[in-house]
Protein backbone atom coordinates (compact mmCIF):
# COMPACT_ATOMS: atom_id res chain seq x y z
CA UNK A 1 0.00 0.00 0.00
CA UNK A 2 2.89 2.38 0.66
CA UNK A 3 4.64 2.50 -2.05
CA UNK A 4 1.59 2.28 -4.44
CA UNK A 5 0.33 5.57 -2.93
CA UNK A 6 3.43 6.83 -3.32
CA UNK A 7 3.41 6.40 -6.74
CA UNK A 8 -0.07 8.59 -6.78
CA UNK A 9 2.04 11.36 -8.80
CA UNK A 10 2.05 11.93 -12.30
CA UNK A 11 -0.22 11.24 -15.77
CA UNK A 12 -3.15 9.38 -14.51
CA UNK A 13 -4.90 7.62 -18.08
CA UNK A 14 -8.61 6.14 -18.27
CA UNK A 15 -9.42 3.83 -20.83
CA UNK A 16 -11.67 4.43 -23.26
CA UNK A 17 -14.02 1.46 -25.40
CA UNK A 18 -15.33 4.17 -28.15
CA UNK A 19 -11.74 5.39 -29.03
CA UNK A 20 -9.62 2.15 -28.30
CA UNK A 21 -12.21 -0.77 -29.41
CA UNK A 22 -10.10 -3.88 -29.71
CA UNK A 23 -6.63 -2.40 -29.31
CA UNK A 24 -7.59 -1.41 -25.70
CA UNK A 25 -4.17 -3.37 -24.71
CA UNK A 26 -1.79 -2.13 -27.89
CA UNK A 27 -3.36 1.53 -27.04
CA UNK A 28 -3.03 1.18 -23.34
CA UNK A 29 0.92 -0.22 -23.79
CA UNK A 30 1.61 2.65 -25.68
CA UNK A 31 0.47 5.02 -22.90
CA UNK A 32 2.48 3.01 -20.46
CA UNK A 33 5.66 3.36 -22.63
CA UNK A 34 4.78 7.02 -22.83
CA UNK A 35 5.01 7.35 -19.10
CA UNK A 36 2.00 7.14 -17.25
CA UNK A 37 1.92 6.05 -13.85
CA UNK A 38 -1.61 5.41 -13.38
CA UNK A 39 -4.32 3.42 -15.57
CA UNK A 40 -7.75 3.18 -14.89
CA UNK A 41 -9.95 0.87 -16.54
CA UNK A 42 -13.03 2.21 -17.64
CA UNK A 43 -15.98 0.52 -19.81
CA UNK A 44 -19.52 0.69 -18.33
CA UNK A 45 -21.16 -1.60 -21.55
CA UNK A 46 -19.26 -4.59 -22.30
CA UNK A 47 -20.21 -7.66 -21.15
CA UNK A 48 -18.80 -8.87 -17.73
CA UNK A 49 -16.77 -11.43 -19.64
CA UNK A 50 -15.05 -8.95 -21.67
CA UNK A 51 -14.43 -6.32 -19.03
CA UNK A 52 -12.72 -9.17 -16.65
CA UNK A 53 -10.73 -10.39 -19.83
CA UNK A 54 -9.48 -6.98 -21.21
CA UNK A 55 -9.46 -5.97 -16.74
CA UNK A 56 -6.95 -8.96 -16.50
CA UNK A 57 -4.71 -8.56 -19.80
CA UNK A 58 -4.61 -4.44 -18.23
CA UNK A 59 -3.38 -5.47 -14.95
CA UNK A 60 -0.27 -8.25 -16.27
CA UNK A 61 0.42 -5.36 -18.53
CA UNK A 62 0.73 -2.46 -15.77
CA UNK A 63 2.31 -5.23 -12.91
CA UNK A 64 4.80 -5.71 -15.70
CA UNK A 65 5.87 -1.95 -16.12
CA UNK A 66 5.02 -1.01 -12.23
CA UNK A 67 2.26 1.11 -13.09
CA UNK A 68 -1.08 1.23 -10.71
CA UNK A 69 -4.11 -0.60 -11.92
CA UNK A 70 -7.31 0.87 -10.85
CA UNK A 71 -10.91 -0.19 -11.93
CA UNK A 72 -13.26 1.89 -12.22
CA UNK A 73 -16.49 1.17 -10.39
CA UNK A 74 -16.29 -2.46 -9.65
CA UNK A 75 -15.04 -4.06 -6.68
CA UNK A 76 -15.74 -7.80 -7.60
CA UNK A 77 -13.86 -7.26 -10.87
CA UNK A 78 -10.74 -4.98 -8.66
CA UNK A 79 -10.81 -8.20 -6.64
CA UNK A 80 -10.91 -10.75 -9.34
CA UNK A 81 -8.12 -9.18 -11.42
CA UNK A 82 -5.87 -8.04 -8.22
CA UNK A 83 -5.79 -4.42 -9.42
CA UNK A 84 -4.33 -2.04 -7.23
CA UNK A 85 -7.04 -0.39 -6.34
CA UNK A 86 -10.82 1.09 -7.34
CA UNK A 87 -12.15 4.51 -8.30
CA UNK A 88 -15.81 5.44 -7.17
CA UNK A 89 -18.07 8.48 -8.43
CA UNK A 90 -20.88 9.64 -5.98
CA UNK A 91 -23.43 7.42 -7.31
CA UNK A 92 -21.06 4.46 -7.16
CA UNK A 93 -20.03 1.91 -4.46
CA UNK A 94 -19.93 3.40 -0.88
CA UNK A 95 -16.16 4.31 0.26
CA UNK A 96 -16.84 2.31 3.71
CA UNK A 97 -18.39 -1.40 1.87
CA UNK A 98 -14.98 -0.88 -1.15
CA UNK A 99 -12.59 -0.54 1.80
CA UNK A 100 -14.23 -3.40 3.87
CA UNK A 101 -14.20 -5.40 0.63
CA UNK A 102 -10.68 -4.86 -0.73
CA UNK A 103 -9.02 -4.36 2.85
CA UNK A 104 -5.86 -1.24 3.52
CA UNK A 105 -3.91 -2.49 0.95
CA UNK A 106 -5.64 -1.75 -1.69
CA UNK A 107 -5.94 2.02 -3.11
CA UNK A 108 -9.69 3.89 -3.13
CA UNK A 109 -10.04 7.16 -5.18
CA UNK A 110 -13.57 8.85 -5.25
CA UNK A 111 -15.18 11.35 -7.63
CA UNK A 112 -15.79 14.95 -5.63
CA UNK A 113 -16.98 16.98 -8.55
CA UNK A 114 -16.57 21.05 -8.02
CA UNK A 115 -16.95 19.95 -4.63
CA UNK A 116 -14.21 20.23 -1.49
CA UNK A 117 -16.96 18.84 1.34
CA UNK A 118 -17.14 15.94 -0.56
CA UNK A 119 -13.08 15.73 -0.65
CA UNK A 120 -13.13 16.35 3.16
CA UNK A 121 -15.73 13.42 3.68
CA UNK A 122 -13.85 10.98 1.46
CA UNK A 123 -10.66 12.15 3.29
CA UNK A 124 -12.17 11.73 6.58
CA UNK A 125 -13.06 7.85 5.84
CA UNK A 126 -10.39 7.12 4.23
CA UNK A 127 -10.19 7.43 0.79
CA UNK A 128 -6.21 7.67 -0.83
CA UNK A 129 -7.21 10.21 -3.17
CA UNK A 130 -9.71 12.35 -4.54
CA UNK A 131 -10.60 13.36 -8.00
CA UNK A 132 -12.16 17.19 -9.12
CA UNK A 133 -13.32 18.39 -12.16
CA UNK A 134 -14.05 18.62 -14.93
CA UNK A 135 -12.40 21.84 -15.37
CA UNK A 136 -12.65 22.33 -19.21
CA UNK A 137 -14.85 21.06 -22.01
CA UNK A 138 -14.98 17.19 -21.68
CA UNK A 139 -16.27 15.16 -24.97
CA UNK A 140 -16.79 12.18 -22.22
CA UNK A 141 -18.54 13.54 -19.78
CA UNK A 142 -20.10 17.13 -21.29
CA UNK A 143 -22.46 17.39 -18.22
CA UNK A 144 -20.13 17.24 -15.16
CA UNK A 145 -20.57 20.02 -13.36
CA UNK A 146 -17.86 22.52 -14.01
CA UNK A 147 -15.13 23.06 -11.86
CA UNK A 148 -13.32 26.40 -11.54
CA UNK A 149 -9.12 26.59 -11.16
CA UNK A 150 -9.39 28.23 -7.89
CA UNK A 151 -11.25 24.78 -6.14
CA UNK A 152 -7.56 23.27 -6.39
CA UNK A 153 -6.07 25.77 -4.19
CA UNK A 154 -8.59 26.44 -1.92
CA UNK A 155 -8.49 22.14 -2.08
CA UNK A 156 -4.82 22.12 -0.90
CA UNK A 157 -5.44 23.98 1.97
CA UNK A 158 -7.38 21.16 3.82
CA UNK A 159 -6.70 18.19 1.50
CA UNK A 160 -3.70 16.17 2.35
CA UNK A 161 -4.29 13.03 0.34
CA UNK A 162 -3.04 13.38 -3.03
CA UNK A 163 -5.29 15.40 -5.90
CA UNK A 164 -6.52 14.76 -9.01
CA UNK A 165 -7.69 16.89 -11.77
CA UNK A 166 -10.10 15.92 -14.60
CA UNK A 167 -11.85 17.14 -17.81
CA UNK A 168 -10.97 18.10 -20.94
CA UNK A 169 -7.35 18.35 -20.05
CA UNK A 170 -4.83 19.07 -23.44
CA UNK A 171 -1.09 20.03 -23.50
CA UNK A 172 -2.19 23.54 -23.11
CA UNK A 173 -4.40 23.34 -20.22
CA UNK A 174 -2.12 21.05 -17.74
CA UNK A 175 0.48 23.52 -16.74
CA UNK A 176 -2.79 25.86 -15.87
CA UNK A 177 -4.04 22.97 -13.36
CA UNK A 178 -0.22 21.76 -11.96
CA UNK A 179 0.11 25.45 -10.73
CA UNK A 180 -2.23 24.68 -8.14
CA UNK A 181 0.60 21.79 -6.40
CA UNK A 182 -1.69 19.15 -6.96
CA UNK A 183 -0.43 15.52 -7.80
CA UNK A 184 -2.15 14.12 -10.68
CA UNK A 185 -4.19 15.05 -14.06
CA UNK A 186 -6.45 11.99 -15.70
CA UNK A 187 -6.82 12.21 -19.04
CA UNK A 188 -9.20 10.45 -21.53
CA UNK A 189 -9.20 12.31 -24.99
CA UNK A 190 -5.47 14.03 -24.97
CA UNK A 191 -3.58 10.51 -24.87
CA UNK A 192 -6.17 8.25 -26.59
CA UNK A 193 -7.91 10.28 -29.07
CA UNK A 194 -4.62 10.94 -30.38
CA UNK A 195 -2.97 9.49 -33.27
CA UNK A 196 0.64 8.96 -31.96
CA UNK A 197 -0.44 7.59 -28.45
CA UNK A 198 3.13 7.59 -27.31
CA UNK A 199 4.22 10.54 -28.24
CA UNK A 200 1.24 12.59 -26.44
CA UNK A 201 2.04 11.18 -23.20
CA UNK A 202 5.40 11.86 -23.38
CA UNK A 203 4.13 15.41 -23.76
CA UNK A 204 2.18 15.58 -20.78
CA UNK A 205 4.84 13.82 -18.92
CA UNK A 206 7.35 16.55 -20.23
CA UNK A 207 5.05 18.75 -18.23
CA UNK A 208 5.40 17.31 -14.90
CA UNK A 209 8.83 16.92 -15.21
CA UNK A 210 8.82 20.74 -16.34
CA UNK A 211 6.77 21.78 -13.06
CA UNK A 212 8.30 19.34 -10.81
CA UNK A 213 11.88 20.54 -11.69
CA UNK A 214 10.76 24.11 -10.28
CA UNK A 215 9.92 22.52 -6.90
CA UNK A 216 12.39 23.13 -4.16
CA UNK A 217 14.01 19.68 -3.06
CA UNK A 218 12.00 19.93 0.16
CA UNK A 219 8.85 19.61 -1.66
CA UNK A 220 9.64 16.45 -3.93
Amino acid sequence: MISKVKSLHGLYAITDPQLMGEEIIVKAEQAILGGINILQYRNKTASPEQQKNEARELAKLCNKHNVVFIINDNVDLAINVNADGVHIGQKDTQLQQARERLGNNKIIGVTCNNQIELALIAQREGADYVAFGRFFTSLTKPTAPQAELSLLSEARKSITIPIVAIGGITHKTAPLLLEHDIEMLAVIQGIFAKPDILNATQQFVDIFSARDDQKPLSDL
